[in-house]
């Protein structure tokens, strides 16, 4: 008999390969700022770095196929009166970029197409509601124009960009300087931690902590949390003894909703379809009674009539009512109750649930803080150390032990920061499953990740339809109460960004405002336009130079067939 030993995974070969020499971004002084930030925002259609400036705060902001050498006047974002900690890309607009400043303000920019000829310095809008310090910016994955921000003042507010109004302002959660903020895939609920060392999980819209875990990791040090795509969350944090760790924590316990246990008088597969209130189930998410119907086989499923929850029920004579992460988990309950009636309170959310992790792993001794970037369609999560000179990755599955680590990306320099490119960005002709832009001290360098495959057809396996530019909901509808998932897009035929997304609300959007459709010159009230003369005395240049350039060409060509004329008479 056969034993596997070594996991399946489409994914255990996945090498990473720094990009040419020629394909990298040269001669950009990063910033020097000491904040745990990215220092760098990318997606299909732009490159965007914060940068040394004198005088304020200032990022740059690349085509993408601008490669090679940068120029050293090349225009700048600039409006910042005090250095640029974070910036963050429009999820639904590759034109739309925020920015958040030492200077307490936050300002959306939107960016031409063209290269402007001057620096930029009008923001779209510029946002104002914190009193100290704004370090962290994250858009709503799937509301148009709603964009969270945190601050040194212990605060998290919530805007909608298109009115510039103040959505929700959560001002009494957290005690201490708030260390990262990450929307779960529907941006129902936060994960945030903080400087007191407790992970949260918030309802931004009841402005109630659903569930929290104080000492996900026992260092001092700083710690990072994203959702993933099963709903658990991964953190990075440190040890008591300054050694880097991870890990994997599911806020929701196996079951969410409350237990019905019941002894049916004959044996049957399932409980009779219908009206499930006869039958005395409860909804675990908002405590009402719940109307069943046969979904197929042996199989109920119970919908909730007021919150549209989905609960399963599963086989045998004595039945099980509650929502699992599978169907085995639900047997594995109903096996150890072969009878009795009542109701069975599990942990709820929020109390029992993070006391053990689901993994937990001790990495290495360092000071530099660990940045994961997740990706939901493969579930592979990439460890980005500040001061590091690798990329570790992790495939995230239901197997024990649920994180596994894959293999290590190493260079010879050291990462100030990273930018990450969503999915739609990436070339799926090589089969590139993720690509990383790595901010060196005066350069930015491309990192491809790769899964090999002999075949050049598209890979259906490895790009699932992926979340697109459109929006699933409008800001208005979310702040209501609804919630929609991504709205999906295929990368078969390969993704090819719009030029210009005009942005659509309900109500008057300050993004509306496009820029002009020309080279734009300062915006400064020193710098004159052109006056007709000059323009008229540059043209003349340019055709006496034309005219110059035609005689030499022709002087050239007579040169030379004097010369073919001599060389034949000697022969």
């Amino acid at each position: 008999m056969s034993r596997r030993v070594v996991r399946q995974s489409k994914f255990r070969h996945v090498f990473g390969q720094a990009a040419k020499a020629d394909q990298a971004y040269e001669d950009i002084r990063v910033s020097k700022v000491t904040w745990d930030s990215s220092f760098c925002a990318v997606n299909p259609k732009f490159l965007a770095i914060i940068v040394e400036a004198g005088g304020g705060g200032a990022f740059i902001v690349l085509p993408l196929a601008k490669t090679g050498r940068v120029d050293k006047n090349y225009p700048l974002v600039t409006g910042h009166t005090a250095p640029v900690l974070d910036i963050d890309w429009c999820p639904h607009n590759d034109n739309v970029i925020a920015s958040a400043s030492d200077d307490t303000t936050i300002m959306v920019w939107q960016i031409p197409d063209y290269t402007p000829v001057r620096n930029i310095t009008e923001p779209i809008l510029t946002l104002e509601g914190h009193s100290k310090r704004v370090g962290i910016l994250s858009w709503h994955p799937t509301a148009r124009n709603v964009l969270l921000s945190a601050g040194g003042d212990n605060v998290i507010i919530i805007w909608n960009v298109g009115t510039g109004e103040v959505l929700l302002s959560l001002d009494d959660i957290h005690p201490d300087v708030i260390h990262s903020v990450c929307w779960n895939s529907n941006g129902r609920l936060l994960a945030t931690t903080c400087k007191d060392k407790t992970l949260r999980i918030i309802d931004p819209r009841k402005g109630q902590v659903v569930a929290e875990r104080f000492a996900a990791h026992e260092g001092m040090r700083p710690m990072r949390a994203v959702f993933t795509r099963q709903g658990h969350i991964f953190t990075t944090g440190f040890t008591r003894m300054s050694q880097r760790e991870l890990g994997l924590w599911d806020p929701v316990t196996q079951l969410d909703a409350w237990v019905l246990l019941r002894r049916l008088k004959e044996p049957t597969l399932a409980p009779p379809p219908g009206d499930a209130e006869s039958l005395g189930v409860v909804c675990g998410d908002c405590m009402r009674r719940c109307r069943g119907y046969r979904c197929g086989g042996p199989r109920v499923v119970y919908r909730c009539g007021v919150c549209s929850s989905l609960h399963q029920s599963c086989l045998g004579n004595a039945w099980v009512l509650g929502r699992a992460r599978s169907v085995k988990e639900l047997q594995g309950i109903q096996s150890g109750t072969a009878s009795g009636t009542g109701l069975v309170t599990p942990p709820v959310l929020g109390q029992n649930n993070f006391e053990e992790p689901v993994a937990l792993q001790e990495m290495d001794t360092s000071n530099g803080v660990l940045l994961p970037f997740y990706d939901p369609d493969s579930s592979i999560v990439y460890l980005c150390g500040k001061g590091d000179s690798s990329i570790r990755y992790f495939e995230i599955t239901e197997e024990p032990p649920f994180v596994h680590y894959l293999n290590t990306f190493s260079s010879k320099e050291p990462q100030r920061g990273m930018g990450f490119m969503p999915k739609r960005g990436l070339d799926v002709s090589k089969c590139e499953i993720a690509r990383f832009y790595k901010l060196h001290e005066r350069k930015c360098e491309p990192i491809i990740m790769t899964v090999p495959r002999k075949s050049d057809l598209f890979q259906d396996d490895l790009y699932p339809d992926t979340p697109g530019p459109e929006p699933a909901l409008e800001a208005d509808e979310w702040l209501s109460g609804q919630d929609a998932e991504p709205v999906l897009i295929s990368l078969r035929d390969g993704y090819m960004p719009p030029k210009h997304r005009e942005l659509r609300v309900t109500k008057r959007n300050i993004l509306d405002v496009r820029p002009p459709p020309g080279p734009r010159r300062s915006q400064s009230a020193s710098d004159a336009p052109l006056s007709q003369h000059t323009l008229e005395t540059l043209l003349e240049e340019i055709k006496a130079l034309r005219e110059q350039v035609q005689a030499q060409e022709q002087r050239i060509t007579s040169l030379e067939n004097m010369l073919c004329e001599l060389v034949d008479g000697t022969d």
